[in-house]
């Protein structure tokens, strides 16, 4: 009698012990299904401790590199009003030069850029082993040769002043550029993305070059009797590109593109910003607003 009345109460603590356990495991399940739902539902947070919105998994909030230029103002004037009108929220970091810009998106502080060419990419990368990629091509202002003292080229004479810029990709067009003039001669076995000072094979009219700071040559155009200036330069500078006394032809190496981390260059919304240079909406505007300042790449037409 005692034995069936000990039995009973063993069995009784292990089906209570057993309820307990199912309980709770069903409560951690739903726990855990619930901040699931909810961390997808409502944000994640990325390298530089933003937290940014989400809906199902799905980024909704990009950030992009702000700079003083054309790239930047096409894009918040022609790309930011259809990403809006998809759910997403465009927010704008800024940044006063190109590298700092190219170092913060290589750190995940911001999502993409809209101020380089492939050329200063595989320049960046290499400099500072960086991830980036090009996800689409975009409208480019062109380089052009400018002066304030001559109205032509052919006013250039022997022992000509010219300052073109001294980063490598931009000094290399530049050079391309005055080799299209007819004023020096390049080696063709050197592509003319890469090109440098020590390329120039014949320099007819012992030019004398410097290299400096683009940003500082529209300041100095008096001190030389030519210059070559990079699109965006122009445009800041608030030069009128219809001055120039002659425009590069854009290599596909120097059109502007589309930058992210290489990591992101799948993702929905980095898709979404390469189908908005690319869609109707954008050629439309395009058409509306180039005023010849603009090359824009056949695929975009």
């Amino acid at each position: 009698m005692c034995m069936r009345k000990m039995k009973k109460v063993k069995y009784g603590i292990i089906l209570a012990g057993a309820a307990v356990l199912s309980a709770a495991a069903l409560s951690a399940c739903s726990a855990k299904a619930e901040a699931s739902a909810d961390h997808t539902a409502k944000e994640t947070t990325s390298a530089d401790g933003t937290a940014t919105e989400t809906v199902s998994g799905e980024k909704k909030t990009i950030r992009y590199g702000k700079s003083q230029g054309p790239y930047t103002e096409l894009f918040e004037a022609a790309v930011v009003p259809i990403l809006e009108q998809e759910g997403y929220t465009v927010e704008g970091t800024d940044f006063s030069d190109l590298l700092t810009a190219d170092v913060a998106l290589n750190d995940g502080d911001v999502d993409v850029n809209v101020e380089q060419h492939t050329a200063y990419l595989e320049n960046f990368n290499s400099s500072y082993n960086g991830d980036l990629t090009p996800i689409s091509p975009i409208p480019t202002v062109p380089a052009g040769i400018y002066s304030s003292t001559h109205t032509s080229l052919d006013e250039i004479k022997k022992g000509a002043k010219i300052a073109v810029p001294n980063d490598a990709s931009n000094t290399a067009r530049a050079y391309a550029l005055l080799q299209k003039a007819g004023w020096i001669r390049l080696n063709d076995q050197t592509e003319l993305s890469k090109v440098t000072q020590d390329d120039i094979t014949e320099n007819p009219y012992g030019i004398e070059f410097t290299e400096m700071n683009s940003l500082t040559i529209p300041n100095a155009m008096e001190d030389f009797d030519y210059v070559v200036i990079t699109g965006s330069i122009v445009y800041n500078a608030g030069i009128d590109p219809s001055s120039a006394l002659l425009n590069e032809d854009i290599l596909e190496p120097l059109i502007l593109q589309v930058v992210v981390k290489k990591e992101n260059a799948q993702a929905d919304w980095a898709k979404a910003i390469a189908d908005a240079y690319h869609s109707d909406a954008f050629k439309e505007y395009m058409k509306e607003h180039n005023d010849g300042l603009w090359y824009v790449p056949e695929e975009l037409q």
